[in-house]
């Protein structure tokens, strides 16, 4: 690896770690939405940077959708251990179970945006103000949009064409009682500056972004693991493939990729090849060409 991009990748962390801190400075109650994905694990890791020697001074959240990645559960589990961290979950079942949402029906049913009800909900029951997300501009056009320091109202809701200029790297978190801001340390990131940076730091990813064997179905032009909670057309054909995933959500809408990328020295090498954006196998995304916008604007991630 270059010194030159060494140095880029040192640039991109001093940005992160200043957001970060000034999320601390700003806010009363701030916590990391933690997802188990590689950009949550990132944020997290500049966390326990930016406030070195001291721990991470604010909890991880975390919103279950009931159906995770058993590897994700373990991972996140196994963190907040070593860290010495506090998390609070959000329970989508437990939203389902109150009544506060309800569960989708058919083959292409997901959870994912039953979790804007319980992460709102979560957000207001724990008095948080700001919620730090991994999100990042290249990833999907919606989160172009974002801003370092995010407003929602007290709906939660997110207005794109009302957001506060951030010039000369102020950064306003002024908000009324019931608001609360959503901030991304890492935005001005891309797919390849997360997995040089994890390849730098060697930073501990969940064992599901490394190319292994897994029982799969080719569904919406990618191939989705087989669970106990997918449901099966009678012409789908479960098939056993060498696959790994570039990101992580719901068991039932993340797709894999087929590869054989299992260090993280391929990995790197590999998404460096990559032309299409790592949500392409997001099931949830192909919904419409706004899904993402769409889910945002109601107070999704």
């Amino acid at each position: 690896m270059s010194k030159y991009y060494l140095n880029y990748l040192d640039e991109l962390e001093s940005e992160a770690i200043f957001i970060l801190r000034e999320v601390w400075a700003q806010f009363q109650n701030p916590v990391i939405l933690f997802s188990g994905g590689k950009d949550s694990i990132v944020v997290t890791h500049l966390a326990k940077k930016a406030f070195y020697p001291s721990r991470i001074p604010f909890p991880l959240m975390h919103v279950d959708t009931g159906h995770n990645f058993p590897e994700t559960i373990k991972f996140r589990d196994d963190l907040i251990e070593s860290l010495g961290a506090r998390l609070i979950v959000g329970s989508v079942q437990e939203s389902i179970d109150t009544g506060r949402v309800a569960e989708e029906k058919g083959k292409n049913a997901t959870r994912n945006a039953l979790q804007i009800t319980t992460l709102l909900d979560a957000i207001e029951n724990h008095k948080v103000d700001c919620a730090i997300g991994g999100g990042r501009r290249d990833e999907e056009k919606a989160r172009a949009k974002e801003r370092f320091f995010s407003h929602r109202d007290d709906f939660g809701q997110w207005d794109p064409k009302n957001q506060r200029p951030e010039l000369w790297n102020i950064l306003n978190g002024k908000h009324f009682e019931g608001e609360h801001f959503r901030a991304f340390p890492i935005s001005n990131w891309t797919e390849m500056d997360v997995w040089n940076y994890i390849l730098r730091e060697n930073i501990s990813i969940p064992s599901l972004y490394y190319a292994h064997e897994r029982k799969v179905v080719w569904r919406q032009q990618s191939w989705i693991p087989v669970s106990e909670h997918l449901k099966l057309d009678e012409d789908e054909q479960i098939e056993t493939k060498k696959i790994r995933f570039r990101t992580l959500g719901d068991i039932t809408i993340t797709g894999g990729i087929e590869s054989d990328a299992d260090s993280l020295e391929k990995i790197v090498a590999e998404v460096s090849a990559m032309k299409q954006t790592e949500r392409g196998n997001r099931s949830d995304d192909k919904r419409s060409e706004t899904a993402m916008e769409d889910r945002k604007r109601q107070g999704y991630f």
